[in-house]
Parts: structure tokens; sequence; C-alpha cells
């Protein structure tokens, strides 16, 4: 599925289960002591994903550990995102010499917890929203907004180090499988990059991924990540 999002270059590999063998690497398995074993096999799953883009790349696999904010440090020269939900794990990668940033990210197709959609939109956005669903309500538009965000800031995070709230990005969404992320960093001199992305729901699940092409742009300073809603768990 996620395939159908990503231009040419980026390589991909997704499961809809945990029945593959996928074995961590030493670092991997000591991050996942003492976790359940069912997000052990999550996370086990996932870095196989990783581990195949990887090869597709021409690169050995490693292990691939969460750096700061919990986002996976890949291999100097590459870029990638990994993503896991309830019924899929999927990962993609490319060059970092064609490819600046790359954020994906799944969800259930339903709808969000109650109260969530209030702490993650502005008015505007909500209005947004409501005329989404009066044209189609057979779409899960919050939880399709909510999954764009997050493969937004899953890209921009690791290109920049600069942490972003949810209310820092307006988000337009479009029936024919595209959005539109403005983000507005609360770190001077101000910079509002526009990141474009493709969505798509099926099989029970909500897809999004985020790719922005290579260029020369100057990387922020590194900056102290405020409280979040939930903090931050490995990818």
């Amino acid at each position: 599925m996620i395939e159908e999002l990503l231009p040419p270059g980026v390589t991909s590999s997704e499961a809809f289960d945990d029945a593959a063998p996928a074995p961590l690497f030493p670092a991997e398995a000591a991050l996942m002591e003492g976790r359940r074993e069912r997000r052990r096999r999550q996370f086990a799953t996932a870095r196989a994903c990783a581990r195949r883009c990887l090869t597709e790349l021409g690169r050995r696999p490693v292990a691939l550990l969460p750096g700061p904010g919990g986002a996976p440090q890949w291999p100097s020269g590459v870029v990638g995102s990994i993503t896991h939900c309830e019924g899929y794990r999927a990962a993609v990668a490319a060059p970092a010499s064609a490819v600046a940033a790359l954020g994906i990210d799944a969800e259930p197709a339903g709808p969000l917890p109650a109260g969530v959609l209030a702490l993650i939109t502005s008015e505007a956005e909500r209005a947004h929203l409501a005329g989404l669903a009066a044209a189609d309500p057979s779409v899960p538009w919050d939880r399709v907004f909510f999954s764009a965000k997050e493969a937004a800031y899953k890209a921009w995070y690791p290109a920049t180090g600069i942490w972003l709230g949810f209310r820092e990005a307006t988000l337009t969404l479009s029936p024919e499988g595209t959005f539109e992320a403005t983000l507005h960093p609360p770190v001077p001199p101000p910079v509002h990059p526009v990141y474009e992305g493709r969505w798509l729901a099926g099989r029970g699940l909500v897809l999004t991924a985020v790719t922005r092409a290579a260029r020369a742009v100057a990387r922020p300073a590194m900056v102290p990540a405020p409280a979040m809603i939930s903090a931050p768990v490995p990818s």
C-alpha cells in the first residue's frame, strides 16, 4: 500500500502481521527489554522492513536505534521513516542526495478518541474537516488529518532537530488523496516551509506520506523539545 504514496527512488517495505522472523541487533534487543511481547514484535517487524529498504539501496543492514525525540537514526547518507499500528508495519528510505526528508504514518481507519481533535486542530481546520465529512462521510477525515500531521512532523524533525506542536502546522486535505502542511517553527529566524504529501484509506487503515526533494537549505540549530501531548516512544 505505502508504495502508492511514494515517488520514484524511495524504497519501501511493509508487513500486515509479525509472522515472519525478524531478528533484532543486540542494541535493539536491549532497548526492547521489559517491553510487552506484542510491542517487541511490532518493533522487530518494523525494523526488518527498514533493513529491507536499506538492502534495496545497496546498504548493509544495521541497528536502527531511536535518536532524540524517538526518530530512528538512519545510516549516514540515508533518510527514512518507520511506522507501525495495529495490523500494519512499514518503512521507507531514500538516498539523502535525492531526498531531504521523509515521513510516513499509519493509523487504524476509525474515528479519533474523544477530545483529541480539539487538541490538534484550529477552528478553521475543524471547519475544513466538517466540510470534507459532509461531502464524503465514508472517509475517517479526522484520522486522515491526524496521520497527515504526524507524517509531516516525522519528515520535519529529523531534518531540522526542531520540535513542533500539533498547532504549529496548518493542514489542508484534498479528497483526491493529497494534503499540504504549512509548518510554523517557533525558532527564529522564522521559516515557514510547506510540506506536500499524499494519503490513502483502505484495508481498515489510513496511510500518509511526505517526501521532500533534496535542496540546499541551511539546517536550523537544535532546540530543546517542549512538552508534548504524549511522550515519544521508539518507532
